[in-house]
């Protein structure tokens, strides 16, 4: 059987949810059973996002084989089987970058090179690179249709349907039905226009998504089919769920499925949604609930931590926990203030980030649940916080910290990994992708990943620990439960005698699917289930925790180090290594 594509594109407003829409796409066409894996077209000049701040865009997402990509990579390994990779995520940088490499290596034979052919038949060359053995690509275009910088895109979608021919390619055009409450009114008219706004580009739409917070009537549907020259049944209302992962059997009440079926002449196969509709069930009457506070820098924008929110759903999952994600921001911490949500959550996290703004902040939330037998959760930056913290207090090193913060420090307990030296570029040049890591056999890392004495983990960092101090920390009782094979990078380290205290240097969240929890998730959310059943039960001074008031009154500020502190740079304003 021929690859079949789908294209999804947006219009009205973005942030409407393509990416999730194209993952759940992806996810009743595995139930049907399908083959099928999804990629990403951003229409950004960027070569990835790997440089831009999480302010701009959100988080970055790591694939096996070190890519720097769009978060809806995330949403497609999260509700799909596939495993994405540097061929799923191509940029409007990425594909000048090869064309422009192209035509000085003198491969278009001296022709002038052009948007049309050589840029748009650059990007079908990409969707072509993935269809592999697969029966269905479905293929996410980034922006808002009518946005210039999506032009070649949806000109090489416009000419690649044409190749593939009838029957083999479909667009799902996802729209906005907004509700005006003065009129108490749901208005389809922006959706006419997105499609009208399509079509003279020269595509016409073969679904029409509507995004809506309420029913669609059907006096709606049957006036969008008309303005939007589809079937009735063409017209799928996206409402509103409480969680994303009902967003597929949403799409499967709607009949979704049938349709995408009929336009691409496949075989009707049985559907199972089991999986799904136990995992909904399970998400939506949970027996517990815990809170897990998150103290980073880039608490204002939850999307900048977007896989690891959801891989601490995915931990409460296993637990039959609901999660309940408290932002606590690091800054706060470093001025001298204790905000009273760190001292009233179940467990605390730190978690990636890069440059000095927020790191004091973060290095006195490790001390507090080192200290207080808070469950703890370092990833990257947050076990380096981990590591600098044990350094100071109890190895007896007041001056550790890492050469990112402070390039003088005579103490560099992390530094800048040695492959690395002399490298002053900041896109792709950090440690990235997956890497094996072996396991210390009896330690906490070994029995939570079920006893297996090599994993493999994907990366993105570019600072190390410092393994000159390996002995202090050792000495001192920090357990080194992970290192690369070759015993060139501390990968996992952990506390004994505390009831969870552990940090990674990888990042385990790119992994997590809701179906799949990763090991590490589920281990320290059934850690923050048991302190948080503890102190339910009036042992909330186990460990020498005390309550929050008392708390806030012992947990004097540190002095910050100088020159450890700045301020917040304005939006917009990060520099790459502020990232």
């Amino acid at each position: 059987m021929a690859t079949k594509y789908i294209f999804v594109t947006g219009g009205v407003v973005s942030s409407l949810g393509k990416g999730v829409a194209a993952a759940s796409v992806g996810a009743i066409l595995e139930a049907r059973g399908f083959s099928v894996t999804l990629m990403k077209l951003d229409p950004y000049v960027n070569v990835d996002p790997g440089t831009m701040s999480p302010y701009q865009h959100g988080e970055v997402f790591v694939t096996e084989d070190g890519a720097e990509t769009d978060l809806d990579l995330g949403h497609y390994e999260r509700f799909t089987h596939t495993t994405t990779s540097k061929l799923h995520n191509y940029t409007t940088g990425k594909i000048y970058e090869s064309v422009i490499n192209k035509e000085r290596r003198g491969d278009y034979l001296g022709s002038t090179v052009q948007v049309i052919p050589h840029v748009t038949d650059e990007i079908k060359e990409a969707m072509r690179r993935v269809a592999e053995d697969h029966d269905i690509v479905i293929v996410e275009i980034g922006g808002t249709i009518g946005d210039i910088e999506s032009l070649p895109f949806i000109e090489a979608i416009r000419q690649f349907r044409q190749e593939l021919g009838k029957g083999n390619a479909l667009n799902i055009h996802l729209t906005l039905v907004p509700y005006i409450a003065a009129a108490d009114e749901l208005k389809t008219k922006p959706t006419q226009h997105s499609v009208r706004e399509l079509r003279e580009i020269g595509i016409s739409a073969d679904v029409v998504m509507c995004r809506v917070d309420r029913p669609l009537p059907e006096e709606l549907r049957r006036k969008i089919a008309l303005f939007c020259n589809v079937d009735v049944d063409q017209v799928i209302a996206a409402r509103d769920v409480s969680t994303i992962y009902e967003v597929p059997l949403m799409f499967c009440r709607e009949g979704l499925d049938e349709v995408i079926l009929e336009l691409l002449n496949l075989p009707h196969y049985e559907r199972d949604m089991g999986r799904w509709e136990a995992l909904v069930s399970k998400i939506k009457n949970p027996k517990h609930r815990v809170q897990v506070g998150i103290v980073g820098k880039y608490v204002a924008l939850p999307d900048a931590y977007k896989s690891l929110n959801e891989a601490l759903v995915h931990g409460g999952i296993a637990s039959d926990a609901a999660v309940e994600l408290v932002y606590i921001d690091a800054e706060q911490i470093e001025t001298g203030s204790w905000p009273r949500e760190l001292f009233e959550v179940d467990a605390l996290l730190v978690p990636i980030g890069f440059g000095p703004r927020g790191t004091e902040g973060k290095i006195r939330a490790v001390r507090y649940a080192r200290e207080h037998g808070v469950p703890f959760f370092g990833i990257c930056l947050g076990m380096q916080c981990m590591v600098i913290e044990f350094a100071r207090h109890v190895c007896g090193l007041p001056g550790a910290t890492s050469s990112e913060f402070d390039p003088e420090t005579d103490q560099p307990i992390i530094y800048k990994l040695r492959d690395l030296l002399g490298v002053e570029e900041m896109g792709g040049t950090m440690r990235l992708g997956a890497y094996p890591c072996n396991l210390k056999e009896g330690s906490l890392a070994h029995r939570v990943y079920g006893g297996a004495a090599r994993i493999s983990e994907r990366h993105r960092h570019r600072y190390e620990v410092n393994q000159k101090f390996l002995p202090a920390l050792t000495g001192n009782g920090l357990v080194v439960s992970g290192l690369s094979p070759d015993g060139k990078f501390v990968e996992i380290v952990e506390l004994p005698g505390h009831p969870w205290f552990l940090g990674c240097q990888f990042h385990p969240e790119y992994k997590s699917k809701p179906t799949e929890p990763h090991p590490l998730f589920v281990s320290f959310i059934a850690a923050a289930l048991a302190e948080h059943q503890r102190r339910e039960a009036g042992e909330a001074e186990r460990a020498g925790r005390p309550e929050p008031a008392a708390a806030m009154a012992e947990a004097e500020p540190e002095p910050v180090h100088a020159g450890r502190s700045e301020p917040a740079p304005a939006a917009g304003v990060h520099a790459a290594a502020e990232n």
